[in-house]
């Protein structure tokens, strides 16, 4: 009998299993329930696939995502494992042929949409052939107060416990609160599971934060962030259809190949750019988070959010689908003051939903605005961003990563009490007049500015008008930020958010403990000239990028690239499906000669060295 590692190597081509893996398969092979909560790119699908190909029976992996079907299953048929799926897009007849596949033996595994578990022929089907693992993929689905809540997950344990014998069962998700695993537990019945805590850290993503000063200057931003990168595939977020169409125009005004993808399309044209960015037609996606779900393209290689997202959890979710076959990849993430506006005009937007109470909604809403809060810091800190994101979702960092934007720009410390004793009395006049006042119009105070809305609501009058004359905007929308990031001054939400005082901002205007203290604010001096820093020497770290490649290398990345392409084409499908990125990579690393040596490249098991052992060979020897 093959053991689990022998599946992993010779189907998938893995040498070795990646962290958590090893165990939750082992659990499935023993019987055991499993709850995972694993981030983006941890290898969430070799958990359930490899048991599936060795445990006697159907498995079945229910998923919500009808797009990482077609991948998944695409790709499993590609290392020659006989795997479909069942949901809305087939019809009558290829659902009877999917059904007789089941029945005959034929399929070791077959992904279903949850709205299908209620159909009577397939619960007939599958429980006469025997079940052998149930799959429950994006799990937090089956949690009110989870991401993407859907009813027809509830459903599942209904289908589960009308099976002759109950399979082992295996709940996966990317993100999950303690509340949203206790519901998860309860709703699938699940039996003393073996519960898994990956680690939330993608150590091959670099993340940073740009905060440019107007619409134009993030525009050039932007801009020049995708035509660095103008050859490698990339999604860029935005927080609005508007936003997308035009973002999507800009791009391809400056030459890039650019589509996009949002719910005011026409389903037709949804789906043929989705092809043409998968098949690297475009090389760039703008979208809304209306687009990656279930997107398994391993080789994005960056993802700029052009607009705030609403939440951190959305943020290391969209920002998580670049670098997934593990080579390097850029997350950016262009932050605006009038972005949180946006977000919060958003949320207050948002479909009521009818399946709460009153006492629920009014807690949904406060947790979205916390939820939101939490992103403006992350947006607005000096500190590493990699270890702000990690203490988010509950894990120990360093303070210093060497490896983000804040880490490597050079701040400077400067004493900034006075700036923030004069903004906080600007806000305190103000709220004195009984009146309120967002960000910019109290800069616009403090600065003395002559415009007829400081003048029209008299403005102009305060003690506190004129005092910053010399302080440039930013220097001051920078104050103001720290003030709100360490809980002296709030944001007010709605129509209009404003800045107000909270139960701190008396005791720092006196100066009273623990605000006795110098208020030290950092500004950035410019960044580093090191790009990144290596997490080992390079002499014992293995390349992880084709830059990292020598110039003979990078040559050998370029020829097996356009080979890869050209047999994608040959095939109809998208050429990450051949090989990743990260295999192509270790090709240039390792340079095998020989079949033997090639099946040693890591994402080459046997079936792909099979099929295209030759053609890859005859090109490195070349």
């Amino acid at each position: 009998m093959p053991t689990p590692l022998d599946i992993l190597r010779e189907t998938f081509g893995y040498p070795e299993f990646r962290p958590h893996q090893a165990e939750i398969v082992d659990a499935a092979l023993s019987g055991r329930d499993v709850l995972a909560v694993m981030p983006t790119s941890a290898g969430k699908s070799i958990c359930y696939q490899v048991p599936a190909l060795l445990l006697d029976g159907l498995a079945i992996v229910v998923s919500p995502l009808i797009s990482l079907m077609a991948d998944q299953v695409g790709a499993l048929r590609q290392m020659g494992v006989a795997a479909s799926y069942l949901n809305s897009t087939l019809g009558a007849a290829e659902r009877a042929d999917v059904l007789h596949g089941v029945a005959s033996g034929a399929l070791r595994l077959v992904y279903v949409a949850p709205e299908r578990l209620d159909d009577p022929a397939f619960a007939e089907t599958v429980a006469a052939r025997g079940v052998s693992l149930l799959a429950v993929d994006e799990a937090h689905c089956i949690s009110q107060w989870g991401n993407d809540f859907r009813p027809s997950y509830q459903r599942i344990i209904d289908f589960l416990e009308a099976l002759p014998g109950r399979p082992p069962v295996m709940a996966l998700t990317a993100t999950a609160t303690r509340a949203v695993r206790r519901d998860i537990r309860e709703a699938l019945a699940l039996r003393d599971p073996l519960v898994v805590l990956a680690s939330f850290d993608r150590p091959n993503l670099f993340f940073s934060v740009e905060r440019p000063r107007g619409h134009a200057e993030k525009d050039r931003m932007l801009v020049a962030f995708c035509r660095e990168r103008a050859e490698r595939s990339g999604i860029v977020y935005c927080s609005s259809r508007r936003a997308v169409e035009e973002v999507c125009e800009l791009l391809r005004g400056e030459g890039l190949a650019a589509t996009r993808y949002h719910a005011g399309l026409a389903a037709g044209e949804r789906e043929r750019n989705q092809d043409d960015f998968l098949y690297d037609r475009a090389r760039v996606m703008v979208a809304t988070n209306a687009f990656g779900m279930g997107i398994d393209k391993s080789n994005v290689s960056y993802v700029a959010h052009y607009n705030l997202p609403l939440s951190l959890e959305n943020y290391y979710q969209e920002a998580g689908r670049a670098g997934r076959d593990g080579t390097r990849a850029d997350c950016l993430l262009l932050y605006s003051p009038g972005d949180v506006h946006t977000a919060e005009f958003l949320l207050s937007r948002s479909e009521p939903r009818d399946d709460l109470t009153p006492g629920q909604r009014t807690l949904l809403a406060e947790r979205d605005a916390e939820r939101l809060r939490q992103m403006v810091f992350y947006a607005t800190t000096t500190e590493c961003l990699r270890a702000h994101i990690l203490r988010y979702f509950g894990e120990e960092a360093p303070a210093y990563c060497g490896s983000c934007g804040n880490c490597l720009t050079d701040y400077e410390e400067t004493d900034a009490t006075e700036d923030a004793l004069k903004v906080v009395s600007c806000v305190a006049r103000i709220a004195q007049r009984g009146r309120s006042a967002g960000a910019s119009m109290v800069a616009d105070v403090l600065r003395g500015s002559r415009s007829a809305r400081v003048r029209q609501r008299g403005f102009d009058t305060l003690s506190t008008y004129g005092i910053m004359t010399d302080a440039p905007a930013a220097r001051v929308r920078a104050v103001i930020d720290e003030l709100v990031f360490r809980g002296v001054l709030a944001r007010a939400g709605g129509d209009y958010p404003t800045v107000a005082l909270t139960a701190s901002s008396g005791a720092f205007l006196r100066r009273e403990a623990p605000w006795d203290e110098p208020f030290v604010l950092k500004v950035a001096r410019g960044r580093h000239k090191a790009e990144r820093v290596p997490a080992a020497p390079a002499k014992t770290r293995a390349a992880t990028d084709a830059s990292e490649l020598d110039a003979a290398g990078q040559e050998l990345y370029a020829r097996l690239a356009s080979l890869r392409g050209e047999l994608a084409r040959e095939q109809g499908v998208p050429a990450y499906i051949v090989f990743s990125n990260a295999a192509l990579v270790d090709m240039c690393a390792k340079r095998p000669r020989t079949p033997e040596e090639f099946l040693g490249v890591s994402g080459v098991g046997a079936k792909k060295a099979e099929r295209y052992g030759e053609a890859f060979l005859a090109e490195i020897n070349k």
